[in-house]
Formats: structure tokens, sequence, C-alpha cells
């Protein structure tokens, strides 16, 4: 009882935290996207790569922009892995091999952070911190300034035009990344986390014997890897390792900053379509989600049964005795709802249907509240979905904050949802009816076949997180896995953008009585069970081979 009373507690603590930060930074992050003033160091910026900064875009310029510094950023991170063994700073470490190298590409530069490495015996002091830390920081902007593009499609009409990719990106950089990340990480090196250049050193164990440990500048990854939902971790052991989350505080702290921002941006919206309780909506939404999945979490983690799970008090294999289990039920949940990827737990070693919740928070499409901006982007993408619905149960034509939802915008959020499920379920299928994939694969049977589709669900969501149990540093896991992750990342964003652009091209349509009140708990409602049903729908045979069948057979 004392465990649940904790996570209970932890919970409200974490609420009350985002509840304090929920309104100033929501506001902040809508005044910096709307403001015509440019700050000196961003100027510099602008004449560095030598773009316009008052010069708007449609969408495909801006989808262009968007693409080419995402391609360029590719290149060039995989450029440095390839030769990190002539770099200062490489700890000795030699080159990373091209599929290994293109697959760490992918995933730092979509915001996956997916990682078939072991983290300090593969990675030296230049590639972390001048590649993979960097990248935390540029992907989480490009997918806040793709949701900044589309809320202003909402919010502007008559035009095509939805601001400046490049202004965008190096605002939200330098005005909203890097200083909540420089707070963050003094925070963290006060809880000890290590901060430093150090090379490899010999510990003894109290087991016997020695192991090799090398320090790093972990407490500013840490930072921006949880604001910027990346989840990418310093060491292999991700955020279990007391090097990057020393205690039960710093382990709330990392959940509090994971969803810091993703929340926020529910105000944001609010705030830049000029209704805040449509920002609210949404927020319920995303909030009611997640209360929801860490309660299930909780009951499948507390209650399971059997004598060993009674003994211990629940499902303790796989979690940091320092965390306990209500911390890492929070944890995992918060991390598979966003597109985080950071554990602080082994999720293979979850009840099996506790694995299935994690795998079902990354199959909703991660939008409660989801990655920096991509949660905001597809949220509104599905009530988009769901007040076509409506319209078709009224026979009338749908309406979102005065936009009528015609067949073209119905077309664009269509394919959006059909991307990532063909993505995870093709890919699946390919890998289970090959020869070799399967020899990954630490477990046989329905937890096997979990395994295998949990990689292609966190690659395809842009997660980053794994059932460990499968060994994915091969040359098809790391080649299927990199070309999933980048295709679900920037397909997607076509759409949103398409979409956007044709938003901002309509004139308003006036409310009237008939109109669906989208701010109203009926939505907020209507909007969950459409999420859950489609999601469902799309993915129920998956789950019913794998955590489901698993889950009813224990």
């Amino acid at each position: 009882m004392s465990s649940v009373l904790a996570g209970v507690l932890q919970l409200l603590a974490l609420i009350a935290a985002l509840a304090l930060a929920y309104r100033p930074l929501g506001d902040y992050m809508a005044r910096v996207y709307s403001s015509d003033k440019h700050l000196r160091v961003e100027k510099w910026i602008y004449k560095g790569i030598g773009a316009d900064p008052n010069a708007e875009m449609r969408w495909s310029a801006y989808l262009r922009g968007v693409l080419a510094f995402s391609a360029g950023s590719v290149l060039f991170l995989y450029l440095l892995q390839r030769v990190q063994g002539s770099l200062p700073g490489s700890l000795g470490f030699s080159s990373i091999d091209p599929d290994q190298a293109f697959n760490t590409a992918a995933s730092f530069v979509s915001n996956t952070n997916w990682q078939s490495y072991y983290g300090e015996q593969a990675m030296g002091h230049v590639v972390q911190t001048g590649g993979l830390a960097v990248q935390n920081f540029l992907s989480a902007a490009v997918g806040i300034a793709v949701a900044v593009a589309l809320v202003r499609g909402f919010a502007r009409s008559r035009t095509g035009e939805l601001g400046n990719f490049w202004t965008d990106l190096v605002r939200g950089t330098v005005r909203i990344l890097l200083p909540l990340s420089v707070v963050a990480a003094l925070v963290q090196v006060a809880c000890g986390v290590i901060q430093n250049f150090s090379g490899i050193h010999e510990v003894g164990q109290f087991t016997g014997g020695n192991q090799e440990w090398n320090g790093g500048a972990v407490a500013s990854q840490e930072a921006i890897k949880e604001i910027g939902t990346n989840g990418g971790g310093y060491f292999n052991a991700n955020s279990a390792h007391p090097f990057e989350n020393p205690n039960a505080f710093s382990n709330l702290f990392e959940i509090f900053l994971l969803l810091l921002i993703p929340f926020a941006l529910t105000r944001t919206f609010g705030r830049m379509v000029g209704s805040l309780r449509q920002g609210y909506a949404i927020l319920a939404t995303m909030a009611t989600i997640w209360v929801a999945f860490i309660c299930l979490m909780w009951w499948t983690e507390f209650a399971h049964h059997g004598p060993a799970f009674e003994i211990a008090g629940g499902a303790t294999e796989g979690k940091e005795t320092r965390f306990g289990i209500g911390a890492s039920s929070i944890f995992s949940i918060s991390t598979t709802l966003t597109s985080t990827g950071a554990v602080d737990s082994f999720h293979s070693s979850n009840t099996g249907l506790g694995g299935g919740l994690n795998l079902l928070g990354m199959q909703l499409g991660e939008i409660a509240p989801g990655g920096t901006g991509s949660g905001l982007y597809g949220m509104l993408i599905m009530a988009v979905i769901a007040v076509f619905i409506a319209g078709l149960m009224v026979g009338r034509t749908p309406e979102y904050l005065g936009k009528k939802i015609g067949t073209r915008e119905i077309e664009f959020a269509a394919c959006y949802i059909l991307i990532t499920p063909a993505l995870v379920l093709i890919f699946t299928a390919a890998a289970m009816a090959l020869p070799t994939p399967p020899h990954s694969m630490l477990n046989s049977g329905a937890h096997g076949f979990s395994e295998i589709l949990y990689a292609y669900t966190s690659g395809a969501n842009n997660n980053g997180s794994a059932f460990a149990g499968l060994n994915a540093d091969t040359p098809w896991f790391n080649t299927t896995i990199g070309i999933v992750m980048l295709l679900g990342r920037f397909l997607p964003m076509v759409f949103v953008l398409a979409l956007a652009g044709s938003l901002a091209e309509q004139k308003p349509v006036p409310a009237t009585a008939g109109t669906l009140r989208t701010e109203k708990p009926l939505f907020t409602g209507l909007l969950v069970g459409a999420i859950l049903i489609i999601t469902g729908l799309t993915y129920f045979p998956a789950l019913a081979l794998g955590p489901l069948a698993e889950g009813l057979a224990s």
C-alpha cells in the first residue's frame, strides 16, 4: 500500500508542477512565435545561413526548408560518426560502422533517439556533444516549428502563408530550448548528475573484478534529452543509470521536463487562435488519456497475479529500487505517450498487459501529450477527424475553429493517420517472415513477437524506447528501422503542412446554432473516443498476437 501511495503522491506533485508552469510557458511560447522582433544573436544566425527572417513562406516552401535542413543534418551526423576514430576526445573508440551510423543519424535527426549501440562504449565526447546533443535541440525545434505552422493555418485566413521556417527554427532553439535546458542542467547537477569530460576509469565491483566507466557532459545532454522529448541516453542504461538519474527527485524532475513543453503548447495553441478554451479542450483530452494510462499501468504492475509478485508487492523485475513501481510506471507511460524514449526501467520486464500499454501509448500517435510539437499537431489532426465524424452523424459540413473541413482537408488528415500504422505493420510482418531477424529475439512466442512489434512501433512513431530483449544491432534492423524513423517523421509532416496551407487559404466561417462547440467537454469525450477507436481498429490484431496473448496467458 505504501508503494501505491508513494506513486499517487508523486503523480499529484507532478500535476501540480505542470499546472504551475502551464500558463507562463504557454503564453511565452505564443509571444515567441508571434513577435516581429529579432534578437541580435538571431540576426547573426540569419546572416550566417543567408535567410531572410521576415519572408513569409507557403506550405510547400516551408516543407522544403524542413526537408533540406533535416537532410543536411542526417548527412553531417553520419559523417561525424564515420570519422570519430580520428577526432580528439574520442576516448579511443573507433569509427561507427556504416549501417549503425545511418541508423543513429536518422534516429537523432528524426527526434527518435533509438540507440542500437552501448552509449558509453561507442561514442566519444565530440560525437556525444557536437553531434547527438546538437540534434536533440534542432530536431525538437523542427517539431515545434511544424506545429506552429499548423496553428497559423487555423489562425490565418485568405492567405497561404505559414510564417518562416528558419525564423521558427532559430527562435525555438534560442529562446525556448536553450534557456530551459540551462536551468534544467543546473538542477540536475545539483541532484548529482555528472557533467565533465573525463576519460575512462577502472572501478572496483562489490562482487569482485573491475569495470570501466567514463564521464561526459551528461547533465547538459540529459536536460535537452527530456525537454526536447528526445530520449537518447548518454549511457546504455539510459535514465536507469545513476550518473544520469541519481535519485527519486531527479527521476520525477525528468518526467516533469519531458511533459513540460507538450502540455504547455496547448496554451500556446489557444492563445494563437484567439480562444484559450480551445486550448483547454485539447489539454483535457491529452490529460485524460495520460492519467488513465498511468492508472491502468499501476493496476497491471501492482496487482499482477502470482506468488512471486504478491511477495514482492508487484512486478518489481527490471525496476530500480530507488524509484519503485509507482514512479517507474509514471515514467514508462509518460515516455511512451510522448516521443521521448527515455526509460528508467526495463520495459521488456513489464507484465504482458503493462508492455501492451506502452505499445498502445505509442500507437495512439504519441499525442497525450506527445512530442515537442509533434504531439500538438498529431492531436489537431485527430480533432479534424473527430469533427468530420460528428459532421457525418448530424448531416452537416464539419467545421473546426471557423474553417470548413472539406474533402481536401480530410484527405490530408486521413493520409497522416495511415502512414505510421502502414510502416509499423508492413515492416513487422517482413521481419517476422524473413529467416534472419527472428534470430535477434531473446524470447520466442508472443513476447518475441512483441519485441519486434515494439521496435518498429517505436521507430515509426519516433519514440526510441525498446523492449531491449531484441538485438537490433544488425544490418537488417539498423537499416530498416532507420528508414522507418525517417519516413515516420517526415512523411506525416508533408500532410500536416499541406493541411495548414489549405486551412490558411480559407475565409473564416461564422459560427451558427448548428456549429459543433469544440471547446466543450462533449467534444473532449468525442475526441478521446475517436482516438481510441481508430487506434484500436488499426492495431488490435497485432496487439492480440503479442502483449494481449502474453497477458491473458500469465
